[in-house]
């Protein structure tokens, strides 16, 4: 992608579970954790130009000097880079390294024991959430931002899919209308990324998680609040039992 004709990431309802304010007082560090769950989960993917520095300050309740210096460490780890001109502004460079058995062993290494924890605590929320986004009463606006997700992620090249796959589940969170739960769901999704990241991409298995996805989303749309939850929970655990399968 070029990126001077990279599109702008849009601040509203979309991205709540990421750019939410900041509440420790590690502001610096905090700053840099999120921008980079954004990048990680493809809520900024490559290409994209990260928000104005005012609004993006405003949402994470920083200073611009912060997120300056945010953004500096980022791009002294190359995940970002700074453009001048008209259409300068700062782009994603970032992109998920091809998987790796030794990355899968060092993140097991790196969760231990807390790899079930991990895996209980998405499907409690990610269940949740698919429920709760069937029960609400969406606009035509939020139904094809939906649709837009799915699509994206059945079109997503091999080197795009683990982050537009983050991406779909993240939208679906935002569609709760809770930022709480969009939050939690992200941080399950960050924990698991690691692991996820290094899962040799198989078609049989994208083949199957597109029709589980798909059917995601029809219950949703359609209001189907038990259904969603079901078919979400099927897609979890198919999931869960492919990463166990890899580790053995």
């Amino acid at each position: 992608m070029d990126l001077a004709g990279a599109r702008d990431a849009r601040m509203d309802w979309r991205g709540g579970a990421i750019f939410r304010p900041v509440r420790t007082g590690n502001t610096f560090e905090e700053t840099v954790e999120r921008l980079l769950e954004a990048i990680k989960l493809g809520v900024l993917a490559y290409g994209d130009r990260l928000p104005p520095e005012r609004e993006l300050a405003g949402r994470l309740n920083v200073s611009r000097e912060t997120l300056r210096e945010a953004i500096r460490s980022l791009q002294l780890a190359g995940c970002v880079e700074s453009r001048r001109g008209r259409y300068g502004g700062t782009f994603v460079t970032y992109r998920l390294p091809p998987p790796d058995p030794g990355d899968l062993r060092r993140a097991v290494q790196d969760m231990g024991a807390g790899l079930e924890d991990a895996l209980t605590y998405r499907m409690v929320l990610e269940t949740g959430a698919a429920e709760q986004a069937a029960r609400r009463p969406l606009t035509e606006e939020q139904r094809a931002y939906l649709r837009e997700r799915l699509a994206d992620l059945e079109n997503a090249a091999p080197e795009e899919y683990r982050q537009l796959d983050s991406r779909f589940h993240l939208a679906i969170a935002e569609l709760t209308g809770s930022h709480s739960l969009a939050a939690g769901i992200a941080e399950s999704r960050m924990r698991l990324n690691d692991l996820l990241n290094a899962i040799p991409m198989l078609e049989r298995n994208i083949d199957h998680a597109s029709e589980q996805h798909r059917t995601m989303v029809d219950t949703i749309l359609a209001g189907d609040a038990e259904g969603a939850r079901r078919c979400t929970e099927e897609h979890l655990e198919a999931t869960a039992a492919l990463l166990r399968g890899f580790l053995g």
